[in-house]
């Protein structure tokens, strides 16, 4: 059901006309996972869906990534979990999830990009890591390798968990921090992350000198010696560096801290908006935030709404398409899905409960989300959350035509100024089939997606380069003074360290 063309709504009524519309190269990803259920349910049951192989078969990785190159998509972001959701029903009831393959099981998805980076040279892969998943040192040998095999095509989502099963596995049974405490730890755990992969090999350590047997010029490797609240860290990195040096920085968080986070470390922010307008309404505050506290260029920062889009040749035939798909996703799944979201279990309300009316906050915070996008749905109970849930997970669809659907993402466009799009898709291969073939040459004929990836300074394009136009850290993000340059000595270099640390604090 789209986010905005309804029965209620007139379609004609939210047409751009010539002269209204802004045109803008969109940034297009592939919202994938390591599992055969990601945001629509039970989609691996149709005959012609492939989704179950991507735990196996080497070739369902390859080929998509082809198609997905082809249609000059420019990035793969992988979501992950480390938990199951065991809300429902629960504590530890995994029974839902399990039984419609719905984030369960969960394979970790970075295995699963080089396989894709083989066969292409141009596609970037953003991939979830958490904070919580391991120690810091590891983790930037497991980014900087990635970096490293992909030329410079990787980039890092940032995140802190928010499942208890997560939290129980990984942490010797401990229960999840609260909110707060979690943030302290990862603005720690990303400084970590920064120190060791900028702070610790000067730029042109790297020598490769087979003549003089030199592989790595000594005097260019320093130790970070990191102490902090939550990490002890000497280094220096395991890994040399690649080519763009840090991978992406990427941040999905909207609560205070989210943005908190993003407006310092993001050059990436992924959106959970339902409308342009509450997109819009978290953008300016992440681009003040970061110019104010910490003289940013907004401007370089990549702002992405999560969307799912049904395309048909006519509009009944696209609403078919999607009763369809909503018929065959499994309620109970659908449950299991919102009470981990939310971490209230969904199974204490009857079907006929307004959610929006509930006192639990998190339920009717939540709730409310659908609310301002399907201002069709006159009541929003138990029972109409299910259906919603069924696609697209937690965020809107843009169900019609390819022109419809075009209009939708224009309007996307001229009401926040949104610079890209995540794709999650129904049923694979056919979605970014469709996306490919049908819907991404009508953007290109309206001027909102470009034709080809932007060219590069050398035969690799990295991450960065598709973002911003560069292969390192734009000069104004808070980071960017912690790497050790070329023309610089260590002491030289070490001298300057406090004053750019306060930089990264935001106090210089």
């Amino acid at each position: 059901m789209p986010t905005t063309i309804t029965k209620q709504i007139p379609y004609q009524s939210l047409k751009h006309y010539p002269g209204e519309s802004k045109k803008k190269n969109l940034i297009f990803n592939a919202f994938l996972m390591g599992s055969a259920g990601c945001q629509t349910i039970s989609n691996w049951t149709y005959p012609n869906d492939t989704s179950a192989e991507l735990y196996t078969n080497p070739d369902f990785w390859s080929e998509l990534a082809t198609l997905l190159e082809r249609g000059k998509i420019n990035a793969v972001f992988f979501a992950d979990v480390l938990g199951p959701y065991d809300v429902y029903k629960g504590p530890g009831n995994v029974g839902p999830v399990a039984k419609v393959g719905s984030q369960f099981p969960v394979s970790d998805p970075t295995y699963f990009i080089p396989l894709m980076a083989a066969v292409t040279s141009k596609l970037a892969f953003g991939v979830t890591m958490s904070t919580m998943s391991e120690h810091p040192y590891h983790l930037a040998r497991r980014l900087g390798t990635l970096d490293l095999i992909t030329n410079g095509r990787v980039g890092w989502n940032v995140v802190t968990s928010y499942l208890e099963s997560a939290s129980k596995n990984l942490l010797n049974g401990q229960e999840l921090s609260e909110h707060k405490k979690r943030y302290d730890r990862a603005e720690e755990y990303v400084d970590v992350i920064y120190k060791l992969l900028l702070s610790s090999w000067q730029d042109g350590a790297l020598k490769l000198d087979k003549t003089n047997g030199v592989f790595t010029d000594p005097n260019g490797v320093r130790h970070i010696d990191h102490v902090g609240d939550h990490f002890k860290v000497s280094g220096p990195a395991f890994t040399q560096p690649s080519s763009q040096k840090l991978p992406v920085i990427i941040q999905a968080g909207t609560s205070t801290r989210g943005k908190e986070l993003a407006a310092r470390n993001a050059e990436v922010v992924f959106l959970g908006s339902f409308t342009p307008q509450t997109a819009l309404k978290a953008i300016t505050e992440i681009k003040e935030i970061a110019k104010k506290k910490y003289a940013r260029d907004a401007s370089k920062i990549r702002f992405l709404a999560k969307i799912t889009v049904i395309i048909g040749k006519t509009h009944e035939q696209a609403e078919a398409k999607m009763a369809e798909i909503k018929s065959n996703g499994d309620d109970e799944g659908a449950k299991a899905m919102f009470s981990g979201w939310t971490g209230i279990d969904i199974d204490q309300f009857k079907d006929n409960d307004v959610l929006t009316d509930v006192d639990h906050l998190a339920t009717a915070s939540a709730v409310r989300r659908w609310q301002d996008a399907y201002p069709r749905v006159e009541k929003w109970t138990k029972r109409a959350i299910i259906e919603e849930i069924k696609i697209s997970g937690s965020g809107p669809v843009i169900v019609g035509t390819v022109e419809e659907v075009a209009d939708e993402i224009q309007n996307w466009v001229d009401v926040c100024d949104i610079d890209g799009f995540n794709l999650a898709y129904t049923l694979l291969p056919q979605y970014f089939e469709d996306i490919v073939n049908e819907l991404l040459p009508e953007l290109r004929a309206r001027g909102l997606a470009s034709g080809d990836y932007p060219s590069s300074s050398d035969e690799h394009l990295t991450f960065r380069e598709q973002l911003i136009g560069q292969k390192c850290l734009d000069q104004t993000h808070p980071a960017e003074n912690l790497t050790w340059r070329a023309n610089e000595s260590k002491e030289e270099f070490e001298a300057r360290l406090p004053e750019a640390l306060l930089r990264l604090k935001g106090k210089a």
